[in-house]
């Protein structure tokens, strides 16, 4: 990101980075040749920092911890009134009216608010997760982006720990997953670039993720997009969301400026010093060495799963 000289400069780039993450139009970056990934940091220089997103989580070196519990607001609460915006990116959904979900605990530090929700995906159903399990990807990541209300909506996208995104991956189901019958809908009526719709009633974010959310991974990292600020706690849940393959098809059908969005996931990126946590409400209840569970984690991942 180019700094502009004085005050008026400094806020003219908070205010753009701010458009960016919670869902505004941004064009300056893609996901195929001059404007694909390996040429954002000759823009945004934070994209070749050193605890960049997504990363792959090896289920072998993960440290396991006993976090307190995370504590979920609203997410059961009923989302009356969203809107639904194709940024040319991505589909973003932001809640537009009511109290909005909050989540503490955990590695938390401080509360968070609900910013906006979006995904990632891919050409086919074998790849399109931005994170991945052991080498694997999934067909669709979804992330909940929060910001920590201790340094509000403008200041938290500038200081460690000011954001977290709570991550969950799809799965592919047989059967089409009903809590995701309006949200498919008004997928349809986005489908071109820049439009944006609002719906009423489509469910809670308990419907739209999972509420299996004692089992998930930690770590410290960034922004997957440009301008890949390091300043994100990302929590990936176990738990998979269940979608059938024209759910997840339904995705691609999004315009972007030069045609079909047909993916927009980042590549993975090194782990470099970083922890990887993995946080296990049964983890009290090991007993001897750990060694042994480690081998058994991505055998653990695939039952929750089944």
């Amino acid at each position: 990101m180019v700094l502009l000289a004085g005050c008026f400069g400094c806020e003219f780039v908070v205010f753009v980075f701010l458009l960016r993450l919670f869902g505004a139009q941004c064009q300056d970056f893609g996901y195929e040749g001059a404007e694909g990934p390996s040429h954002w940091g000759e823009k945004y220089s934070q994209c070749l920092g050193k605890h960049q997103s997504p990363i792959d989580i090896e289920t072998h070196s993960v440290i396991w911890i006993n976090y307190p519990e995370l504590h979920f607001e609203q997410f059961g609460a009923l989302l009356r009134n969203v809107s639904l915006e194709n940024n040319g990116h991505t589909v973003v959904m932001k809640i537009l009216s009511g109290e909005k979900p909050r989540i503490h605990g955990g590695p938390l530090k401080g509360v968070y608010e609900f910013g906006q929700l979006h995904f990632h995906w891919g050409p086919n159903d074998t790849i399109g997760s931005e994170n991945q399990i052991d080498h694997h990807s999934f067909p669709l990541e979804m992330h909940v982006v929060m910001f920590n209300t201790a340094y509000g909506l403008e200041n938290a996208p500038k200081i460690a720990g000011g954001l977290t995104v709570l991550s969950f991956l799809t799965s592919l189901s047989p059967l089409n997953n009903h809590q995701y019958d309006k949200f498919e809908n008004g997928l349809h009526h986005v489908e071109q670039l820049l439009s944006a719709n609002t719906m009423q009633n489509v469910g809670s974010l308990d419907d739209l993720t999972t509420t299996q959310r004692r089992t998930y991974f930690t770590y410290e990292g960034s922004l997957t997009t440009p301008p890949c600020s390091e300043v994100v706690t990302w929590i990936e849940f176990v738990k998979t969301i269940p979608l059938s393959k024209a759910q997840v098809n339904s995705f691609r059908m999004i315009d972007t400026k030069k045609g079909r969005l047909t993916h927009n996931y980042r590549p993975i990126q090194p782990i470099n010093d970083r922890r990887i946590f993995y946080q296990n409400s049964s983890q009290s209840n090991l007993q001897g060495s750990l060694a042994p569970a480690m081998a058994l984690l991505a055998a653990l991942f695939l039952l929750i799963n089944t």
